[in-house]
């Protein structure tokens, strides 16, 4: 399991990963979901997956496959392409290869597997973009009316982010809305866990403007994570 959120505000883009991955109680790994690609002042991408580990590190194998090739195109490579349209267009149809690929071998042996992945960016020029890509290669996108998506264990984080995200949202406080969120996750879900892995794009920029590692024990995060949980005990206690 994993859980990964991106925001889409007015100021920039928010994205947060955890890392645990685990196929059974006594099988867990640290493994990275986070991907960042980026020319700066020209572009910058975050992706974010969940899902089947041998697909999304295959898709991720293959995209950076794309970068690196001599005769390359805008239409093959997410460095290359000319919006994030298009951008997303990739990623899908990459994502869509690998998933039939994979999902037609494992059928053979009566397993079903799936992943998806989230892409946040800005290429010069263009808006802002947050898109949910699906195995399909079909992928919706965040809107003024929701300005945030989620995959994987999603539903103990999403009552933070319904209250108080909005696009008009700082940096900041989205930054502490998608921490919180996690918290939330990692307090009720043990297949969730740290480190996190946490980026930042300010509109405009077309750079990762900020981009660290928060480890188990941080004494910021966990100083978040007691406050959080004293308001609302507070708040609890003061209701009528």
């Amino acid at each position: 399991m994993t859980y990964c959120v991106g925001l889409l505000l007015d100021a920039g883009i928010v994205m947060l990963s955890d890392t645990r991955t685990n196929a059974g109680v006594d099988n867990i790994a640290i493994y990275r979901k986070m991907f960042v690609y980026e020319e700066p002042g020209e572009r910058a991408l975050v992706m974010l997956t969940s899902g089947n580990l041998s697909i999304t590190q295959t898709v991720m194998a293959k995209l950076e496959h794309a970068i690196e090739d001599p005769e390359a195109t805008g239409a093959t490579s997410i460095l290359l392409a000319e919006t994030m349209l298009e951008i997303a267009e990739i990623v899908g149809r990459t994502l869509n290869e690998v998933s039939v690929a994979v999902g037609d071998r494992m059928s053979k042996m009566n397993q079903s597997v799936t992943a998806l992945i989230l892409l946040g960016g800005q290429r010069k020029g263009g808006q802002m973009r947050l898109f949910m890509i699906y195995p399909e290669g079909n992928f919706i996108e965040a809107t003024e009316d929701t300005p945030y998506l989620q995959i994987g264990e999603h539903k103990y984080g999403k009552p933070i982010l319904d209250r108080v995200v909005t696009r008009a949202t700082s940096l900041e406080d989205g930054r502490k809305a998608v921490l919180l969120s996690m918290d939330s996750t990692l307090r009720s879900n043990l297949s969730v866990g740290m480190p996190l892995d946490l980026a930042i794009i300010h509109a405009g920029s077309c750079r990762i403007d900020r981009r660290e590692r928060i480890m188990p024990g941080d004494p910021d995060f966990s100083a978040m994570s007691e406050a959080w949980s004293q308001a609302l005990r507070d708040g609890f206690l003061n209701l009528p």
